[in-house]
């Protein structure tokens, strides 16, 4: 999105009581793409490039379909139209039904292009033959990211328009029919109040401003009824405009079909057996989660909806916390559900080994793309000064996934001295009381000592113990705990020591952080603190993100052999029940979990806090872990968790109220059931489908328990 787009998106929106002015809005509509690419197909139609953190390239901002018939022309985004994805794919099917005709479109995104296939058929009233309309396409393009100093080189059947490195190709397989170009928005147009319309009609000015800009206009014909619309981006060092033009006609000869096009899509996500469970749930999640990754294996957290950061930091990067939670969900439903996913559990790990930072941390967030640094607020570690503005949780996710992913048999290489390192790191961040130090939260929005961050260690911690055999102190770069500020036990050797057992130093320090759990215990209320304050008061509001706290116990449950104790136990049913009771709203329109009490962000107009796909989500997730480890112990309160999780994961389900139609989970709602902020969030959809896993096994579980009794 430009500047120039985001002025005029201001001006349509300012005032509105659920949109924020000046953002590229993705709550509606389809995206499609595997590998990189990442196209949006608004309702309308109207496409947009969203791929530039997993590619490096930006693409069209706007793409406009409209259809002209002899001197009349008809701008399709503004018929009715009705989407849909074909079958278990990324094809967007979208069906315009103009005044004179129905057009059918299907798009898909193949690798770094895109392509638009068209069908038109007449309205059985107009005096309208098949080839008598013409296709026309109206493309804004913003190589390099830019829209200005932008030039065009034009052929026959295709357009290049180019910057420096990027250069971007739009072509048809039926020709041009004709060409222009025309100018972005003038001065005086964007100082203007009113929103302004675009493409303009054809301009009589100076003819070389007709070439110097990222903006055209083309018009294709039909041929048999048939029109395809191709865009290529590429990088100059990587792909020379022969080659660019060589592989817009392949594709053309290739994809000259929707069964071809079809055929494509479906060979670009995993097949998710007929058995399933919730089966079209487990297909959205794995299409979402495929569209949100670059080619390394690293995710964006959602469509960059705010690349201005007008109403918020960005989301088109990868935080740490949020891809290994994702990573370690598809690991834990992979293995139940049997989908697959083998080449995603190593991509995911080798990033993580090629990101870890010297001090066995993970920075605040990356480009996706190739792990680089990526503009952020959290990197103390980085930085000289304390770890305030750091989020330990992120270390703590990584370690939970590389151990589990190296039981697996996961085998990438460094991974053993990574997993190594991070203790380390972890360490350094654990104070002496067996709590991590004052830091930044998942939310991101407060510093102090959350129980949140507790969870993750307390996870990190059990998980190495569990799955951390072999691993010894001499494997890392830096020595196990070499500047920890804390002891272990005798029988766990001295942190630091060459050799030393790492699951042995693992194990006991994740008994010292079960044990500091019981510092964030609020009796008054029945649950887990959100925080101790940097200046140590308890800050004892609901917090969506303690719900991390059944899953670390039933790890460190596995570990100790049934370590959780009968105290805990009541007080982890107690927490969770207050949790999901506390911060569950509804109204009319929706129900689910709100983030914490007292969160104000992006509230608008509304008096109170917003319903999160995630924390609701989450709710299902611990109440799921929780009814899996009290079953373990034959407890009856494991029936009312199971019937909870399955209550709250119906609220994100397809049918669910905070699912849209589109099958994607926004990130927010309004109380109105208005959807808001990043759409589709990746990180809902993977706890969805590892909680669907979850209950799927417990079920199981509960139906042999059944079967043993009656025999």
């Amino acid at each position: 999105m430009q500047l120039r787009e985001a002025i005029d998106d201001y001006k349509r929106h300012l005032g509105h009581e659920t949109r924020f002015p000046g953002e590229r809005r993705t709550t509606e509509g389809r995206f499609t793409g595997a590998d990189g690419r990442l196209v949006h197909v608004d309702p309308g139609g109207r496409l947009r490039d969203f791929g530039e953190p997993l590619t490096g390239l930006t693409g069209a901002t706007v793409v406009r379909f409209g259809l002209a018939v002899d001197d009349d022309l008809c701008w399709l985004d503004g018929s009715p139209t009705e989407q849909r994805y074909v079958g278990d794919t990324t094809l967007v099917e979208t069906v315009h039904d103009a005044a004179v005709a129905t057009v059918t479109r299907h798009d898909l995104a193949v690798g770094d292009a895109h392509l638009t296939r068209a069908t038109v058929e007449p309205a059985a009233d107009a005096d309208v033959a098949a080839d008598d309309p013409s296709l026309v396409v109206y493309a804004s393009f913003a190589p390099d990211g830019r829209d200005t100093r932008v030039g065009q080189l034009r052929y026959d059947d295709a357009v290049e328009v180019y910057h420096a490195d990027e250069h971007d190709f739009l072509a048809s397989a039926t020709g041009f029919d004709d060409l222009r170009g025309q100018l972005p928005a003038t001065f005086p147009e964007i100082l203007d109040d009113r929103p302004l319309d675009l493409p303009r009609d054809r301009d009589s000015g100076r003819y070389e401003e007709e070439r110097l800009s990222g903006e055209v206009v083309v018009e294709v014909p039909f041929v048999d009824g048939v029109a395809t619309v191709g865009s290529l981006l590429t990088d100059r060092a990587e792909t020379d405009r022969e080659a660019a033009r060589e592989r817009l006609d392949a594709l053309f000869a290739d994809l000259d079909s929707t069964e071809s096009l079809h055929e494509a899509a479906a060979g670009s996500l995993p097949s998710v057996p007929a058995s399933t469970p919730e089966r079209d749930a487990a297909v959205a999640d794995l299409r979402v989660l495929s569209l949100l990754s670059a080619d390394s294996g690293l995710r964006i957290a959602g469509p960059d909806f705010d690349p201005h950061y007008r109403h918020s930091g960005g989301y088109g990067y990868t935080w740490f916390r949020d891809d290994a939670e994702i990573s370690t969900f598809l690991l834990t439903a992979d293995e139940r559900l049997g989908l697959g996913l083998d080449e995603w559990h190593v991509r995911s790990a080798r990033m993580y080994v090629r990101t870890q930072r010297a001090d066995g941390s993970w920075p605040h967030r990356v480009w996706p793309r190739n792990g680089a640094i990526a503009p952020g607020w959290a990197n103390a570690r980085i930085e000289d000064g304390p770890d305030v503005d750091y989020q330990a949780d992120q270390t703590g996710s990584v370690i939970a996934y590389l151990a589990r992913a190296r039981a697996a048999g996961v085998d990438v290489d460094g991974l053993d001295a990574t997993l190594v390192d991070a203790l380390a790191g972890l360490d350094e961040t654990l104070a002496d009381d067996g709590r991590p130090v004052v830091c930044q939260n998942a939310w991101e929005d407060m510093i102090g000592r959350f129980t949140h961050t507790t969870a993750t260690f307390l996870e990190a911690y059990s998980d190495l113990a569990r799955y951390g055999e072999g691993l010894a102190a001499s494997e890392g770069t830096s020595s196990v705990g070499s500047s920890a500020g804390t002891s272990v036990d005798s029988s766990a050797g001295t942190a630091g020591s060459d050799g030393e057992d790492v699951p042995a130093h693992a194990a006991a320090r994740a008994r010292e952080v079960y044990d500091a759990l019981d510092d964030l215990w609020v009796p008054e209320r029945g649950c887990y603190a959100l925080r101790e304050t940097a200046d140590g008061r308890i800050d004892d509001r609901l917090d969506s993100a303690t719900l991390a706290l059944p899953s670390a116990h039933r790890s460190f449950d596995a570990m100790t052999d049934g370590g959780v104790d009968a105290d805990r136990l009541d007080r982890l049913v107690a927490h969770v029940e207050t949790v999901v009771d506390g911060l569950a709203t509804g109204t009319d329109a929706i129900d689910g979990l709100i983030r914490y009490e007292g969160d104000g962000w992006r509230r608008s107009t509304q008096g109170s806090e917003k319903v999160w796909t995630v924390s609701t989500a989450w709710g299902a997730n611990a109440c799921a872990e929780l009814a899996v480890l009290l079953a373990d112990r034959d407890d009856p309160r494991a029936t009312r968790l199971a019937a909870r999780a399955r209550e709250l994961l119906g609220h994100v389900s397809p049918d669910g109220p905070l699912c849209a139609s589109t099958t994607y989970l926004p990130e927010q709602f309004f109380d109105d059931g208005t959807p808001d902020s990043a759409t589709p969030l990746g990180w809902p959809h993977a706890i969805r489908l590892s909680t669907v896993a979850l209950l799927d096994a417990h079920d199981h579980r509960s139906t042999d328990a059944l079967a043993a009794d009656d025999d």
